[in-house]
C-alpha cells in the first residue's frame, strides 16, 4: 500500500469558501480514481502547520494506483481549481506501508 499525503498553502487572498470547495472537490475525487482504499482531507488547524492550509491523504493499493492518479483529468481538474484560488506551495510525501 501507498500513503499519499499533500499539504497545500494558499494565497491570504484565499477565501475560506474557497478553501472548503478544495477540501471537497479533494473528498469527490473518491468517486473517480480506482485503486484508492481511504480518502481524506480537510483543513489544517494546527498552530504548527507553518501556513499550509489544506491537508489530502490518499491511501492507494499500490504505485501503479498512485501513478495513475496524477494524470486523471479529474485529479487535474481539481489540481487547475487549487491554482486558480491562490495556491502558493504544497509538500508532497509519498511512503510505501
Amino acid at each position: 500500500m501507498i500513503d499519499h499525503i499533500v499539504i497545500v498553502k494558499f494565497s491570504e487572498t484565499t477565501t475560506q469558501e474557497q478553501l472548503l470547495e478544495v477540501v471537497e472537490r479533494f473528498k469527490a475525487l473518491k468517486n473517480h480514481l480506482s485503486g484508492v482504499i481511504d480518502l481524506q482531507a480537510g483543513l489544517n488547524f494546527s498552530e504548527k502547520s507553518q501556513g499550509y492550509d489544506v491537508v489530502l491523504t490518499v491511501r492507494f493499493e499500490n504505485r501503479e494506483a498512485l501513478e495513475a492518479y496524477g494524470p486523471h483529468p479529474e485529479h487535474q481538474a481539481v489540481a487547475a481549481f487549487i491554482r486558480e484560488v491562490g495556491r502558493v506551495d504544497s509538500i508532497v510525501v509519498d511512503i510505501e506501508i
